[in-house]
């Protein structure tokens, strides 16, 4: 298929915007996003060059995006490199695997309903996030062992790391405190545009940018059954966002 030259102007022009800011919005780049969402061959080009830079381009309601494949540590993060901006010097992979659990904890506390949307609040208070992030951790460290194996998790040694860090209510930023853990972790999700952390009142909001992921992208059936397997959440209802979802994700 022949391109026009403009036509292989703007894509280019819109995945160097995007590899900037990571998402196109109409209020913030007009012409580009018009572009994107009325030129199919535009529109073709840029997630072509998603695909070369092992990335994918999606446009979720009027926000068009620039997501990573796993593994791009390029665009994205690597083990190493999200273990050093969550954990605490010399971490291990128990503490690496607390982090991402409580990433977890925070998503299922957000996103349990099943109606059109999967949000059920508007904010938790990080008191209450605490509370139950440890409540998960007693709760899968009583699975069988051989439960906990076939879900590539080891609830005891996520526990054990835990319970390692010391509890201090003077408002510690130290990551080797329950509440300089939780502390680093929600100011990362802050720093990444997916959550808004009010730190004099103690509360946690998720912004737009992960009510579109998990309602269009991560909790498609598959996905929301499997982060609720790994939770342990028994859910007796299929998911009506299901199959009929999948098509929302193309642009």
């Amino acid at each position: 298929m022949a391109y026009e030259a403009e036509e292989v102007r703007l894509s280019q022009e819109i995945f160097c915007y995007l590899l900037e800011h990571h998402e196109l919005r109409e209020a913030e780049s007009r012409e580009l996003y018009r572009a994107y969402t009325e030129s199919e061959p535009v529109q073709e080009m840029v997630k072509s060059q998603g695909r070369i830079a092992a990335s994918s381009v999606k446009r979720y309601g009027d926000v068009v995006y620039l997501i990573p494949e796993a593994g791009n540590h390029f665009l994205g993060y690597s083990r190493a490199h999200l273990k050093r901006e969550l954990c605490r010097s010399n971490a291990t992979d128990r503490d690496y695997y607390l982090a991402q659990f409580a990433i977890l904890v925070l998503l299922i506390e957000f996103y349990d309903g099943q109606g059109t949307s999967s949000k059920t609040r508007e904010y938790i208070r990080v008191g209450e996030l605490q509370n139950a992030i440890s409540a998960r951790l007693k709760e899968g460290a009583g699975l069988a062992a051989e439960e906990q194996e076939a879900q590539g998790l080891s609830y005891q040694d996520m526990l054990e790391a835990y319970e390692s860090l010391r509890s201090d209510d003077r408002g510690t930023r130290q990551r080797t405190t329950k509440e300089g853990f939780l502390y680093t972790v929600l100011r990362f999700l802050q720093a990444q545009g997916l959550i808004e952390y009010v730190e004099q009142d103690e509360m946690v909001k998720t912004r737009r940018k992960l009510d579109h992921f998990m309602d269009w992208n991560l909790l498609n059936e598959n996905n929301h059954s499997r982060v609720l397997k790994v939770l342990g959440v028994e859910s007796d209802e299929q998911d009506p966002r299901g199959a009929a979802d999948q098509h929302q994700l193309q642009p």
